[in-house]
């Protein structure tokens, strides 16, 4: 197993981390919670032997009780195992148990510590935003929770660029402990954090952590055109993210498998092996709903993909630009090197018109 940076923290987490949404079959995740607590536990010891370092979840997983479990499943285990958590959703009807606010992310990190029956949270990310706390109130809890040894660094997941930037300045003006990580969704299919939540995290010394890597599965080598009779539907039913070209996926899947049959591997490993040479990638979740898949994708730590097997996954999987990058892309004479790094691909698609 490779263990990378979290961002410009001195912390070293595994290239592939276990996630824990599926542990359980209650609460708001319920539907798709199919793990049992034994096999969870099972799950997390697979995990471990093969090098994983991190452990995954949040409080809404199942309204607490994937937390509960992961915390069973974690007794007796060497203090090494980092876990990450997460606040934001509801966790009850009462109008202060959601939210970003002091209150709500203090009483949560309470609560979550007793659920995982640990005395501090290695990760603990805001787990998405919320537009009615003030920035420097939600900075402040985190920052204090920092100081009184309860969490160990600081994160977010699922901001949008500005998001990011406006708690990362409020950590500035008040020198308040700064996200170290930013979670994202992030795959061949859905390239949109190119646009802003990468460069930002290369900029802001964040590291980035993928949730989802294979699209649900989608990315697996499993469902094909013409083949799998339910690829139709999974496709229409899914919304993390939409899928706004079903052409374009196919093309995606086609080349995972291409790459997949001549290397001897499954598709999933091919897909997590592009991401994990993307530019500022430090951990990929693996949220396997069973061992068998769970082996197979932590196999993907030892895939190296070649320069070859890497273009035609960028080619097939390229989108558009979006302004202003095209503008940018147009006036490329005055761009520096680090801006046309992550525009690379797009140079090469595109002939400038000025």
């Amino acid at each position: 197993m490779e263990y990378r940076s979290l961002g410009r923290s001195g912390l070293k987490v595994s290239l592939h981390s276990l996630g824990t949404m599926h542990f359980s079959s209650e609460g708001m995740f319920g539907k798709i919670g199919t793990v049992t607590v034994k096999d969870g536990a099972r799950m997390v010891d697979i995990a471990i032997d093969h090098g994983v370092n991190l452990i995954d979840t949040a409080n809404v997983y199942t309204t607490g009780k994937s937390e509960e479990n992961l915390g069973q499943a974690l007794k007796g285990k060497s203090n090494q195992v980092l876990v990450g958590t997460k606040v934001r959703f509801p966790m009850g009807k009462g109008p202060n148990e959601q939210g970003n606010s002091r209150f709500h992310i203090i009483e949560q990190c309470e609560a979550s510590l007793k659920r995982l029956g640990r005395d501090h949270i290695d990760i603990y990310y805001l787990h998405e935003w919320d537009g009615m706390t003030p920035v420097d109130e939600s900075m402040a809890a985190l920052d204090r929770l920092v100081k009184d040894g309860k969490v160990r660094y600081i994160g977010c997941s699922n901001f949008s660029g500005w998001h990011v930037m406006k708690c990362m300045m409020a950590a500035d003006r008040h020198n308040f402990e700064k996200f170290v990580v930013q979670q994202i969704h992030y795959t061949l299919e859905a390239r949109d954090a190119e646009y802003e939540l990468i460069p930002i995290s290369t900029d802001q010394g964040m590291g980035v952590q993928v949730w989802s890597p294979i699209a649900g599965g989608l990315l697996s080598g499993k469902f094909r055109k013409g083949v799998t009779p339910e690829l139709s539907r999974h496709v229409n039913d899914w919304g993390e993210p939409p899928i706004r070209d079903e052409e374009r996926l196919y093309r995606i899947i086609d080349t995972i498998v291409k790459i997949a049959d001549g290397r001897g591997v499954s598709g999933a490993q091919v897909a997590l092996s592009w991401l994990s040479g993307r530019p500022g990638v430090c951990n990929i979740i693996l949220g396997a709903r069973n061992e068998a898949q769970l082996k197979d994708n932590l196999a993907a730590a030892s895939l190296v993909l070649t320069t070859e097997e890497r273009k035609m996954l960028d080619d097939v999987s390229l989108q558009p630009l979006i302004y202003p990058y095209w503008h940018q892309l147009n006036a490329a004479s005055r761009l520096g090197p680090a801006d046309l790094t992550l525009m690379a691909p797009h140079v090469a698609a595109m002939k400038p018109r000025m």
